[in-house]
This record gives structure tokens, sequence and C-alpha cells, in this order.
């Protein structure tokens, strides 16, 4: 067997990314065949028509379109110092006084998942530029969170990523909430979260029912509670077997999930650029996880990769199995004996929906494959307090087209913005 290595060109105009592989392999041209094949194949990939946002985090995206950006150190009870990046006004608006916008991320997400799609198309921006202080959250863990009073996340791994998104719940998100309102004087703020930042508001709102009174209106972009019909083909074997995952994990002593490494970036750079053989497999691989839909822009990716994944624990991931398996929103499940000490009882409590009191909007999809029509439509029956239930009326629309559709403002975020105004 011989094995080759390719040297780098030098050319100032591309960038060469190269790897160690057989010299003779057949390759079928099936797009997940050929994403898979770039890791073990020896070849020099040219990048020579990247995004112009590509590489760049939330303060350079904001810098580079003239938006003012602020980043706030916030502390949780129990000794997290989160990143909350703010935009006190837009480009088009001044005016702050307007209730501020929390906008919460999903999981394995940042903040920038609000303005990387830029002005005219970003909700964070858009929301700026109708005249709202924009707040954006970063979850525990993730690339812009990774501090604490007392814990390392390199050296107290098992520690620092104990959680899951119950203490994102009940620590982050009141904490973001308290701050938010202490430094803008108002009593109330708008909440937009879209997945998992549904999920935790939907276990703060539950667990601390004082908190909604602090709420003018939540709206929820493909929210997630229960999960028991979601449909993703790749979740299906990890809910079957269950418990032997809950063997393996802790056998691996796996903590972390997908933190971002510039490898991450490079790795979009090389494969989903304009011109790479590989670009519609990078599409195609987005979409067997979250639904098949184009209206992510392909050259568009590489913006994607340069921040995402930013890394969660491997207790979130958990925890949503646990949901699916069992069909029910509730706390996080240690086993029959743990739950005796933890909670007094033998299954874990359930999340009382009823006490989620401040006013819910719902915006849900189709052809979302992290999250099941008949689950949202189950909950927006619990919610004692529903604002409106709308599906977008696009019946392709995927779980991260709610971030990065093309025609996301038409379909569902001129919506989304009337029905804030309207309660301002």
């Amino acid at each position: 067997m011989r094995v080759l290595i390719q040297k780098p060109r030098e050319n100032i105009k591309t960038k060469i990314h190269y790897t160690i592989s057989q010299s003779i392999v057949n390759i079928q041209e099936a797009p997940m065949y050929r994403f898979i094949w770039v890791f073990v194949t020896a070849s020099t990939i040219a990048v020579p028509n990247l995004h112009p946002d590509t590489g760049l985090n939330i303060i350079q995206l904001a810098t580079k379109y003239g938006y003012p950006i602020e980043s706030h150190d916030v502390e949780t009870d129990d000794g997290y110092i989160l990143t909350l990046h703010r935009i006190p006004h837009g480009i088009k608006s001044v005016s702050t006084m307007k209730y501020p916008v929390l906008l919460m991320h999903g999981l394995l997400s940042s903040s920038v998942d609000w303005v990387n799609m830029g002005p005219e198309n970003a909700l964070g921006l858009l929301l700026a530029d109708c005249g709202y202080d924009v707040w954006l959250g970063n979850q525990r863990g993730n690339t812009w969170s990774r501090k604490h009073l007392t814990l390392n996340p390199d050296i107290d791994a098992e520690k620092f990523f104990d959680f899951s998104f119950h203490e994102i719940g009940i620590y982050d998100i009141p904490a973001k909430i308290d701050y938010i309102i202490n430094a803008t004087n108002k009593e109330q703020i708008f909440y937009v979260g879209h997945s998992q930042g549904t999920t935790s508001f939907f276990v703060m709102a539950s667990e601390k029912p004082e908190y909604n009174a602090k709420i003018r209106l939540m709206t929820a972009l493909s929210p997630v509670a229960h999960v028991a019909n979601v449909p993703n083909p790749f979740l299906a074997p990890l809910v079957d077997n269950y418990d032997l995952v809950k063997t393996v994990v802790p056998i691996l002593k796996i903590h972390e999930v997908l933190p971002h490494f510039d490898y991450f970036t490079d790795l979009g750079n090389v494969l989903c650029s304009k011109g790479s053989p590989y670009q519609d497999s990078c599409v195609w691989f987005i979409n067997a996880i979250v639904g098949f839909d184009w209206q992510i822009d392909p050259d568009f990716v590489s913006v994607i990769t340069s921040n995402t994944p930013a890394g969660c624990s491997i207790k979130q991931l958990m925890h949503f199995i646990q949901g699916a398996e069992s069909g029910y929103f509730a706390q996080y499940d240690y086993g029959v004996e743990v739950n005796k000490i933890q909670y007094g009882q033998e299954m874990p409590p359930l999340y009382d929906i009823t006490k989620i009191t401040a006013r819910v909007s719902l915006y849900y999809a189709g052809n979302d494959w992290l999250n099941a029509v008949e689950d949202v439509l189950r909950l927006a029956e619990e919610l004692p307090n529903l604002a409106s239930a709308k599906q977008v009326r696009y019946s392709q629309f995927n779980h991260l087209d709610f971030l990065w559709a093309r025609n996301v403002v038409d379909l569902l975020y001129n919506d989304v913005i009337a029905e804030i105004t309207a309660e301002s």
C-alpha cells in the first residue's frame, strides 16, 4: 500500500488543505460519501471565493456593519460568568425608549446566530434598527461563557459541564433578565428564543414563576418542550438505546461536546466555499440533521462554521434524549436511587407548564426534523397564556431556516417584529 503526502503549492490567493490517504480508492459519488471522503482523500483544494464574513465573530461582524456592540459579564447564583452582548441601538434608529429584547440561541450555538445574516436580514440587527435595545445571550459553557468563579472548564471539566438545559433555565436566564432590567431601568423585557433558547425559558418560567411578570412577550422560534415525536433519523438509535447510552457516556468520561476550534472554521472554508466540489455536500449534511431544504445559501455555510458549533455539555444532549425516550418534559433523570435523593421520588418531576403565565407566541415549521408539529401543538394546548401559534407558511422550512433562510424576513421576521411592536 502506497501512502502519499501532498505538499501545498505556494499561492497567496488560495488556501491549501491537504491530508494523508491511500493512493487508490474507489469512492462513490453520493454527496454524503463525498463529504466523508474529504477527511481521507489526498487532495489540494483551493478556496478562491470565501464569503466576505467568513472568519468573523460577533464583535467583528457588528463593527463591520456599523452597529455599536458591548460585552457584559453576568454572574449566576452558582458561580458561572456569562458573556451578554448588547447592541444598544441600530444604524437606522438611536432611540432606546422601547423595551429591551433578550435573544437566546439554541443548542451548540451562540449570540452570533442573531447577527451573522447581516443588516436587513439578521433578527438582532433588524430589532436594533426598529429602535429596540438588543441583548444577545450566551449559555454557560459555550465559546463566550467558559468562565466560573472557582472552576476551570479545561481542568475541572466534569464539574464545570455538570449542567443541562435545566441549570440554564434556573440560573442563566434569570441572571440575564435581572441584569438587563437593572441596566436599563425597565420593568419588563421581550424574550426571543430559538430551539433550546425556548426550552430554557420554559424551565425558568415554570420553576421560577415570579419571572413571568418580567416578560412583556416571549417569542418562541421552533419551541422545544415536548420531544416525543422528533422525526430526526440520527436521534432514533440514541432514543431506542437510551439505557445503553446512559451506561456508556460515564465510562467514556465525556463532559463537553463540540467546542469551537479553528479547525471547524478552516474545514468550512475548504469544503463549503464557492467553487469547492464539496459545497453541496456541506448543505446536504446540514439538511440531513435539520430537514431537507435549500433555503440556506451554500456560500453562507462558511460564515456559520466560523462560529458554530460553539460547544455544550453532554448532559444537555442526554436531557433531550431522555425527553424523546420518555415522552415527558421533565427534570433530569439520574436513576431511581439518585432521584430519591435529588427529588424525593423515583422519577424526575415534570415541569409544570401551567405556571408559565407570561404571554407566549409560538412559531413552528412543518419540515423541522428537530421539532415535531404535534409536539408544538401539545405545548400550545397546555400554555395558559398563549398569544399565538403560527406555522411558517413555507412547507420546507426547517430548524435552521428560523435563523438563516434566504427569505426568513418575509417568511418569519416581519411577523415576529410586528407582534413585538404591537406589545410595545
